[in-house]
């Protein structure tokens, strides 16, 4: 048995203890905000606890054990908003986060569409989506795990240096209360474990990284896999040359296309729209992108990385659909945004949870090989995207692709066009699906774009 698959052990804390303890705090917090004039008001409380540890060229560098509290309240008098928090979460430090969250909303400007999500839409139902697997290291375990994944990595040839391996892992509980009658708590975890080194050849370094994280220890990938990913990304990158500026067709590997997905949530979300700052205005149901495009949320996907029953205003979340067949289908709103826009939220207060983006057939060589020659993306740089024009432009490393197979490293490149073209062009999706992340993509082939180099 490795040290990934040993049981559990004991938690660092009582998490059902601890939800309960906040439960009553949150209550108090409520009632002394509702004594104080409040019509409405929301208070939330979270606490995680954890060990970081990192190892470098076969020692332990770092070895941090964490343990965090905050708490925080909103009150509402007559549309006038005020908000305090506090990481003390003594009695007397809650009261005074009280007092401060009143006399900040006396002086406010009053806000018509501000307040608690409407209360019909809050979550009743609470199931167990399987995010809470502790996992009790002590540092002789943490180390031995860390250093394998870095000595697989620098047992690939060419690699010279280490930039460090690291495991984390984490263990929290939050609760959500508010005046509308809505009080819920959960637990999570979360485990990673990465690894970072530099190849070395005819006087040129390259570095890359490979990592793996889960809510249970027993689904991270292997540190000896992660570390051997690491190395031979690196050394995959020796060798790199420019580009000559050009157009052409372009893969964004798995590990970098949810950037893609990650503008457009941005482009359909509140803030943006009633702002008037997204290219996607006035886009509801028209089609965007070819009718094999479905993207959809999960948020209630058990174990998932962004799982939860509901959203940070404790509106039930659901299964929705944003593009279907192509077709934008909704916004992105929470309850404020949704006022402003005359529309009902979402549910989707603090963003999007467990974005999926329905695969095809293909995995990445069939992609490369329908793309014939064309640029293979894996690495993305700066942040050159215009969401009120939609323009985008933004550096970009990877591997030039000829006759469907890879020819040779590229850098110091920069790839532009405008996402409305980037969506309509999207000629496959890969199902080499990036499973580590909140959104969640295989790659894609997008049929041309520009490619800026020498």
């Amino acid at each position: 048995m490795n040290d990934l698959q040993q049981p559990a052990g004991q938690a660092l804390f009582d998490s059902r203890q601890l939800i309960d303890d906040y439960k009553e705090a949150v209550s108090s917090v409520l009632k002394q905000a509702g004594s104080r004039g409040a019509g409405q008001v929301e208070a939330g409380v979270s606490s995680s606890s954890g060990l970081s540890l990192t190892v470098r060229m076969g020692d332990v560098e770092t070895i941090e054990r964490i343990r965090d509290n905050a708490f925080a309240v909103s009150v509402y008098i007559k549309g006038q908003k005020g908000s305090a928090s506090s990481t003390d979460i003594s009695p007397h430090a809650l009261t005074q986060m009280v007092e401060k969250a009143c006399s900040i909303a006396r002086h406010s400007m009053p806000d018509s569409c501000a307040g608690l999500a409407d209360a019909e839409r809050l979550a009743r139902h609470f199931p167990d989506l399987e995010l809470y697997h502790p996992w009790s290291l002590d540092i002789d375990q943490a180390s031995r795990i860390a250093l394998q994944c870095e000595q697989a990595a620098r047992q690939v040839k060419r690699v010279s240096n280490s930039e460090g391996a690291s495991l984390n892992t984490s263990q929290g509980v939050s609760v959500y209360g508010n005046s509308q009658g809505f009080l819920a708590g959960s637990a999570a975890t979360r485990h990673s474990l990465s690894c970072s080194v530099i190849a070395q050849q005819d006087g040129q370094m390259q570095s890359n990284y490979w990592y793996s994280n889960a809510r249970s220890a027993k689904n991270l990938q292997n540190p000896h896999e992660i570390g051997q990913q690491a190395g031979q990304r690196a050394v995959a990158r020796l060798g790199a040359r420019s580009l000559s500026t050009r157009q052409s067709a372009i893969i964004l590997q798995a590990d970098v296309a949810s950037g893609l997905w990650r503008h457009l949530i941005a482009a359909i979300s509140g803030s943006s729209l009633y702002r008037g700052a997204s290219f996607l205005l006035d886009s509801l149901h028209q089609k965007l992108f070819p009718s094999f495009v479905q993207v959809y949320e999960e948020p209630q996907l058990i174990g998932g990385v962004a799982s939860s029953a509901y959203d940070n205003e404790g509106v039930a979340t659901r299964h929705q659909d944003f593009i279907k067949d192509g077709i934008l289908q909704s916004w992105v709103l929470g309850s404020y945004s949704a006022r402003k826009l005359k529309l009902p939220t979402t549910g989707n207060a603090g963003g999007v949870r467990n974005l999926m983006v329905k695969p095809g057939d293909q995995n990445l060589s069939a992609l490369l090989r329908e793309m014939n020659s064309g640029l293979l993306v894996t690495e993305m740089m700066g942040q050159g995207v215009n969401l009120v024009t939609g323009d985008y432009s933004r550096g970009a490393a990877g591997f030039w692709v000829e006759g469907g197979e890879i020819q040779y490293p590229v850098e110091e490149i920069t790839i532009a066009g405008n996402l409305r073209d980037m969506f309509a062009g999207i000629q496959t999706i890969a199902n080499d699906v990036d499973r580590r992340g909140n959104i969640q993509s295989g790659s894609i082939l997008i049929n041309r774009m520009t490619i800026a180099g020498n």
